[in-house]
This record gives C-alpha cells, structure tokens and sequence, in this order.
C-alpha cells in the first residue's frame, strides 16, 4: 500500500513539472517575431494570394494571343420521326446517331486589345509584386514596434513593481513602530494606503504589458503566450542626425509604396488603350473539321436481275395479259463506324471581320470609365505622396519632442533621487514626517516611468522614421 502511496505521489509530480515545463513562456527575439510575422501574418497571406491572382490573370492574357482549338463528340439514339443525317431525308425509325468535330477560331487583329491586355496585366503583376514587398516593410515595422512597446510595458512594470517592493520594506519598518505604540501611528495607516495604490500601480501594468503582448502575438498569429529575449537588441539613444525632408526623399526613393502606384497608373493607362480597341474592327481566322455516323445508312451492292410484275395488265383478243419487267436486285449491309466517319469527313476554313458600327456608346464610355481610372490612379500616387510627407513631419517632431523630455527628464529623476534619499534618512531618523517621505518617493518613481515611457517615444519615432527611409529596422 506504501509503495503504491510513494508511486502515485511521483507519477503526479512528474504530472506538475510537465505541466510547468508546458506552460512556460517561449523566448522570441525581435528577429524571431519577425520572421514568425511574415510566415504567419494573415494581412500578408492575403496580400500573397492578391499577387497570386494577378500572375494568373497575366498568365491568361498571354496564353488569350494563342488559337483556341476545341473538339466535339456526342453519341446518343434517336426514337421517331427524324432526318437520317446520312442521307438527310425523313425517316421514321429509331436511329442511333454521332458527331465527331474539331474547330479552331484565331484572331488576326482587335486593335492591339490583346497585347495591351497582357502589357496591362504584366503591370498589375509587378505592382502585386511590390505591394507584397510594400505589406512586409509595414508588417516588420508594426511588430518592430510592437516589440518595443512590450519591452516599455516590462520595465514600467519592473519599475512598479520595485516602487511596491520599497513601500512594503517601508511597512515593515513602520509596523514596527506601530506595535511599539511609539512614532505617529496615521504614518502606519497611510503606508498601508501606500502599499494598496502602489499594488493598484502593478496591476495597471501588467494589463498593460498584457495587451502589448497580445497586439504582438496578434501581429504574429500566434495564440501561445510569448517572453521577449532583448540580448543583442540595440536600444541606443543618440539624437537622430537626418532631418524630416532627407527622410521623405530616401522615402521616395525606398518606399515599395511608391513604386506599386506609379505601375498601377501605367496599367490604367493600358486599360485605356484597351478600351479604344472596341472601336476597330476584329479580323480572325476560323477552321474546322467535321464528320458523323448514322445506323440508318447502308450500302447497296448488286446481286443480279428477276422477272417480276407490275401489277398492270393489257388485252389482247379479249384476254388480259399480265405486264412483267426486269427488276435489278440489290443487297443492303450497313457501314461500320470508321467507314462512315471516313466518308462522311468535311472540313471548312474562313476569314471572319467583325465591323463594329453601333453599340449603344458602350465602347466610349468604357474608355471614359478607363480615362477616370487613370486619374484616379494619379491622385492616389499624389495623396500617398502627402500623407507620407505629414506623416514623417509628424513623427520628427514627435521625436524631438521625446529627446527633450527624456533628456530633462533624466535631471528630474536625478533631482528626486537626492530628494528621496535625504527625505528617507530623515524619515526613518523621525526627523521628518510621512508626507514629505512619501511625496518625494512617488515624485521619483512616477519621474522614473516617464523617463522610460520617454524613451521608448522616442525610439519608437526613431524606428518609424528608418522604416520610411528603407534602412533596416533589426
């Protein structure tokens, strides 16, 4: 019964460390996120299967220059009234019947609406192309950033978390005071108060650093709990030396964005050319080969002559005298499939011109419908232009405004260090009281969150800023 004790008791430890071996957060680098981002990202996946689609409609419109040729067969048995297809008259039996063709149309000219057709789709292909290199750049910034904004949520939470830490040391000390019935005891009651908002303080945080996860997993598609490995992340906080319109024009030149837009007008200005072929004429070549198989058809051979009568009779001296005729006697047989697909073979060749003359304005209006794609397509380029211009001037004022800050922040956190440091001495010396003590405390601890806050502002701007310059984020 012990043995059997000592045995389940190991088989459930084993149970537990499995269980927290599983449940143990996975480590991920930046570069890890990144690359597990761009494998598993929907918003890309999608992005994909548009660019997979646009290689296939450019497909299609080369393999649209080739001749179609197609082939017809239909076998089937006839019950009634019908026309024998061998012999073409009216026949009332059942008849089983085939048809066997094969036809080829090609088109000579249209207008160019072929060629422009595949140039167009060649266009969109490229541009697809691009768009996927467009949605990676995006997909590396927002988990770049993502990334940082969880390093940001860890360290205000560490930060929270050593405030507590140093508050509950605090208690420690003034409840000692309070069970000596010696010191101000509304000290002791407002440490307690203390400890309940600085553990408010870590619960806020965690929340926080859990939802910057979440966006970060989100990005990556993951739904396992994740824990970031920063070991070989650069952080460096210098001030940034290019300015907002060197920015924008390394832009121009690296965004993808750019590109795909421009060769999205060139392929709207192909559609034009497109439409304007509706209006000539279309010359194509037309061929086929047919033949078919009846079982009402047979082949009639000659097998000699006979004396028979006609029915009809003449009188001579009174008495009628039957009229006989020689009659050619025949042998039917019926003809075999092959034999009749053989005889029965035609073919047909011919050029055919398609003149159009009139059709309800269809043909203008589509080229004023491609005409309004083209500018369209124009002012989406322009409008890309000048959101990406607002946008960087933005973030390169953003970013400034966070260097001044954590720069004047930085003399604000060494300011309360020495505030709080004396303020402690005197505090637990009973010099001072608890208000002074406590206020420098929360002074340097909500100054060291904003300190870290403006340092992660800050590079987060600086990681916009390289995205739309083209460099490397990692």
């Amino acid at each position: 019964m012990i043995h059997k004790l000592i045995l389940f008791i190991i088989i459930v430890m084993m149970s537990w460390a499995g269980f927290a071996q599983n449940t143990t957060d996975k480590s991920y680098t930046l570069d890890d996120c990144i690359a597990i981002a761009l494998e598993h990202n929907l918003d890309l996946k999608s992005t994909n299967l548009q660019a997979n689609s646009a290689k296939v409609n450019y497909q299609q419109s080369k393999a649209d220059v080739l001749p179609s040729l197609n082939g017809s067969f239909n076998l089937g048995v006839n019950d009634g009234r019908s026309i024998d297809p061998f012999t073409n008259a009216y026949i009332n039996q059942e008849l089983t019947f085939s048809n066997l063709g094969l036809s080829l149309d090609m088109t000579i000219f249209n207008g160019f609406r072929l060629l422009n057709s595949a140039k167009q789709e060649r266009l969109n292909k490229k541009a697809s192309e691009l768009e996927i290199e467009a949605a990676q750049q995006d997909l590396i910034l927002n988990v770049t950033l993502a990334y940082l904004q969880v390093l940001n949520a860890k360290d205000v939470l560490e930060l929270t978390k050593a405030r507590l830490e140093t508050t509950k040391q605090q208690l420690k000390i003034q409840q000692g005071f309070y069970d000596n019935e010696s010191g101000n005891p509304a000290d002791y009651a407002d440490i307690l108060g203390q400890v309940a908002s600085d553990e408010t303080s870590v619960l806020v945080s965690e929340s926080s650093l859990n939802n910057a996860k979440l966006s970060l997993m989100q990005l990556m598609n993951l739904k396992e709990n994740i824990n970031l490995v920063t070991d070989g992340l650069l952080l460096d906080f210098n001030k940034y030396e290019v300015s907002a319109n060197a920015v924008f024009e390394e832009a121009i030149r690296n965004l993808a964005t750019f590109k795909a837009k421009e060769l999205r007008i060139e392929a709207a200005k192909k559609g034009v050319s497109v439409a304007k072929s509706q209006f000539t004429p279309e010359i194509s070549l037309f061929g086929g080969i047919n033949t078919n198989y009846s079982s009402a058809a047979e082949l009639f051979s000659l097998t000699g002559t006979s004396i028979v009568g006609t029915g009809d009779f003449v009188t001579v001296d009174g008495q009628d005298l039957p009229i006989r005729t020689e009659q050619t006697n025949f042998d039917s047989n019926g003809i075999n499939y092959k034999d009749q697909l053989d005889n029965n073979l035609n073919t047909v060749v011919g050029v055919q011109v398609f003149v159009p003359l009139f059709n309800g304005f269809r043909a203008k209006n589509n080229v004023a419908l491609e005409k309004i794609k083209v500018e369209e397509s124009i002012i989406e380029l322009e409008r890309t232009y000048v959101d990406i211009k607002n946008a960087i001037a933005q973030v390169y004022f953003d970013m400034e405004a966070a260097y001044k800050r954590h720069k004047s922040l930085e003399k604000q956190v060494e300011a309360y260090e020495e505030s709080y440091r004396i303020n402690d001495i005197r505090f637990k010396n009973g010099v001072s009281n608890f208000l002074n003590y406590i206020t420098s405390k929360n002074n340097l601890d909500n100054a060291k969150v904003n300190l870290s806050n403006a340092k992660y502002d800050y590079l987060l701007r600086v990681k916009v800023l390289d995205y739309y310059r083209g460099t490397n984020l990692l």
